[in-house]
């Protein structure tokens, strides 16, 4: 093969580079980014309600426990202490600091355990119900006060989509 050959066999493509490539999609704000989370995980419960099979339910287990405790991570090392700190809070986050302890205690229950029984169904239904209090109280409470604040949410939501592939990596 001569140079010029080697080197046409080398040479980039002359089209121009798609959009996509160009512009990356704008990084979600913080609040956007848990708001998915949550819709994410109450999509999951809905589907569990309707499993029938112990297989599709202990899969939707796997992926509940999985998806909560990466968020509940995220929240507890980076939302939360941001929060306090700019609303100066002495309620809302250790509220919901107190909340993730019971969602934790109850995933702890579920993980491992084999679906078929009244008592994994109870528990996922229980949890179910800690998550939709938890959400419900950080999107008419915290994420209002927290959007009002000086807090930089675009910024701690690239902080937290980083932290979230770190962890979703050591978890896969």
């Amino acid at each position: 093969m001569t140079n010029t050959a080697a080197q046409a066999n080398t040479a980039k493509p002359s089209h121009k580079p798609s959009a996509a490539k160009v512009n990356p999609p704008a990084p979600k704000d913080a609040i956007a980014m848990l708001r998915a989370e949550h819709e994410e995980v109450v999509q999951l419960f809905a589907e569990y309600g309707k499993a029938r099979s112990a297989t599709s339910k202990k899969a939707l287990i796997a992926d509940i426990c999985a998806a909560l405790t990466v968020h509940a991570q995220i929240e507890e090392e980076l939302f939360y202490p941001a929060i306090q700190s700019a609303l100066k809070d002495k309620l809302l986050v250790p509220e919901a600091t107190v909340e993730h302890g019971c969602v934790k205690a109850l995933i702890a229950q579920l993980e491992g355990t084999e679906p078929g029984g009244e008592m994994v169904d109870a528990q996922v239904k229980v949890l179910s119900e800690y998550v939709k209090h938890h959400v419900k109280e950080e999107h008419t409470e915290m994420f209002p006060k927290a959007k009002a604040s000086s807090i930089d949410m675009v910024a701690l939501g690239a902080l937290m989509a980083v932290r979230k592939g770190g962890l979703m990596a050591l978890a896969a």
